[in-house]
């Protein structure tokens, strides 16, 4: 395995809190797989035999309604993990996954993380973590959903984009749009009118790069702070 692929996979927040030793056993027996845009990870119902970890790429979980709709349930990158908890209880996957770019992922048996448990309860304490981390993402997409106007949620995705905290710069979008929309709980012609919106805090979006005129301006609006400095603003 290349340093800087067990690199990224040491920052996972899953790999992070184990000693090198343990990361060490459990990469040694990992699979380095290579997905292409709109390739399948795994499908909703598919048992939950490994653990997940993004080295390069975006990878998207999400479901099929009824009605046939898509709902995504979350979308990760670079040294993001996930099918912890599911995995080590041996379920099925209530996801499909799917890479919507060509990544890079790893993946970790859970025959060797069962084992490995036994003999060291500290790798549980790190998937609980894991799991918690992602029960707390979950219920900040649920309280930005109900709390902020779809342009809000529009900002603080972009401002978390950002490589600055303030001044100007340029952001790459991750993925296409729609995919974007359903992620902040929102519909492709309602992400249009939220960027149309954005324009009056600095933004311009052109094909899939949003040039950020002030990125702390953006982000109070995201916030909600300062809408008076705001407005003499703009």
């Amino acid at each position: 395995m290349k340093p800087i692929v067990e690199n990224k996979a040491r920052e996972s927040l899953f790999l992070s809190s184990l000693p090198r030793e343990s990361v060490k056993t459990i990469l040694e027996q990992s699979t380095e797989c290579h997905f292409t845009h709109g390739e399948t990870l795994f499908l909703q119902g598919d048992p939950a035999n490994s653990i997940y970890i993004v080295i390069h790429g975006w990878v998207k979980l999400y479901r099929i309604a009824a009605n046939g709709s898509e709902a995504v349930v979350g979308v990760f990158t670079g040294g993001q993990s996930f099918g912890e908890a599911l995995a080590l209880r041996h379920e099925v996957y209530p996801v499909a996954a799917e890479s919507v770019t060509d990544s890079h992922v790893l993946k970790l048996p859970t025959r060797v993380l069962t084992d490995m448990i036994r003999s060291d309860p500290e790798i549980a304490i790190s998937m609980l973590a894991a799991t918690f981390h992602h029960l707390h993402a979950l219920v900040l997409q649920l309280e930005q959903i109900k709390a902020l106007s779809g342009a809000q949620r529009v900002a603080e995705f972009l401002v978390e984009l950002c490589p600055v905290t303030e001044g100007a710069c340029t952001v790459t979008l991750p993925y296409d749009k729609v995919l974007i929309a359903g992620h902040l709980g929102m519909k492709p012609e309602s992400l249009s009118r939220a960027f149309a919106k954005l324009r009056k805090f600095g933004v311009n979006v052109r094909q899939n790069h949003a040039a950020i005129g002030d990125v702390e301006l953006l982000h109070s609006y995201a916030t909600g702070e300062d809408e008076l400095r705001l407005r003499k603003s703009v």
